[in-house]
């Protein structure tokens, strides 16, 4: 059980470190999100634009993607799989996530848009932040890996011995006969 659980912590460390390279993915990939000031207030430049979304949705995906990209590698490893090697996964999964998330907003545009405002000047277009705003996206890859890597161990995973093979327990025994 030691070794098991060492091997989870690893696994754990290994898959979080992961979400440095999605944070990168997520601030590179993400649409930016085109903002203008008139001197009082900032507003959208598009209002009817999707690009806010389309962040949350590049973090979605993208964080699908390493979902089952660590999943495939850690069952291809230790294909015996084990409850603390899923327990690893999935928090390895959840803090990559939140690590990515923090990582991409700190590598992003600065999140003070008044002060960016002043900056650029009165009406020029500028890119605001990238925001996470449906926080929900965080679990996208803890819960891809546990569904993928559920699905690689019930399908190639080791089987148990059957029971009532020979030499294993004998056979129920008959109805009576009435």
């Amino acid at each position: 059980m030691k070794t098991e659980v060492r091997q989870a912590a690893v696994i754990t460390v290994a898959v979080a470190l992961g979400g440095l390279l999605l944070g990168v993915l997520w601030w590179r990939l993400a649409p930016n999100v085109p903002l203008v000031a008139d001197g009082q207030a900032v507003y959208l430049k598009d209002t009817e634009g999707e690009q806010a979304v389309g962040v949350d949705g590049t973090f979605t995906l993208l964080a699908l993607a390493f979902g089952l990209v660590s999943a495939v590698v850690v069952f291809l490893v230790r294909r015996r799989g084990g409850v603390p090697l899923v327990i690893g996964l999935t928090v390895g999964g959840l803090l990559g996530a939140v690590l990515a998330w923090r990582f991409g907003v700190w590598l992003g545009p600065t999140s003070d848009v008044a002060a960016r405002a002043r900056e650029v000047g009165e009406g020029v277009t500028f890119s605001g932040p990238i925001e996470l705003k449906a926080k929900g996206a965080l679990l996208a890859w803890p819960i891809a890996a546990l569904l993928v890597h559920l699905g690689l161990t019930a399908l190639f995973g080791p089987r148990d011995p059957d029971p009532y093979a020979e030499g294993g327990y004998p056979p129920p025994p008959a109805p009576p006969v009435s």
